[in-house]
């Protein structure tokens, strides 16, 4: 019997002909965005986009937002949203939603948007994250809220000085 499987596998056939070509793989890494914005009056306090047509979102996939908060001795710090501050005026929230071909990332809460300073609505960064199901399936301990958590699992850079594998919209 050791003889025969030995014979099997030194066999060798000619090569047969290509195959029906297959469709494309799906992207199990996931895709890191930034937009930069204000939040103003003239736009109602939103920031909308949509994903780029070269990228599908999907049912079932994890889309989450960063916002940039500070950078602490030049590091960048990314909070998840929704992000809430409490003044004495009223709660501000940083909220978003999105649909599978957009998002918009919006300010909430009860505080007069127009009385806030520049600093809390002026060019605001923000990272959209898309985790895609099969990923998310395989690690479902991954601490979404983690900005480098999850910058990690989609092998992605998590400083904005390399920013090669983050797409600016």
């Amino acid at each position: 019997m050791i003889l025969t499987l030995a014979f099997l596998a030194a066999c060798e056939g000619e090569q047969g002909p290509a195959g029906v070509p297959g469709e494309d793989g799906y992207n199990i890494l996931g895709t890191v965005f930034e937009i930069e914005g204000t939040f103003s009056n003239s736009n109602d306090y939103i920031l909308y986009d949509e994903f780029p047509s070269s990228f599908e979102v999907y049912n079932g996939d994890v889309v989450m937002v960063y916002i940039l908060w500070e950078v602490t001795d030049g590091l960048d710090v990314w909070r998840a949203l929704p992000q809430t501050i409490f003044f004495n005026e009223g709660p501000l929230m940083y909220n978003f939603d999105y649909t599978l071909v957009d998002f918009q990332i919006f300010l909430d809460g009860a505080i007069d948007f127009s009385s806030l300073d520049a600093a809390w609505t002026d060019n605001q960064i923000f990272r959209i994250a898309v985790i895609p199901a099969d990923l998310w399936a395989q690690n479902k301990s991954l601490d979404l809220t983690d900005y480098n958590a999850v910058m990690k699992a989609l092998n992605r850079p998590t400083e904005s000085k390399d920013m090669t594998q983050i797409e600016k919209l």
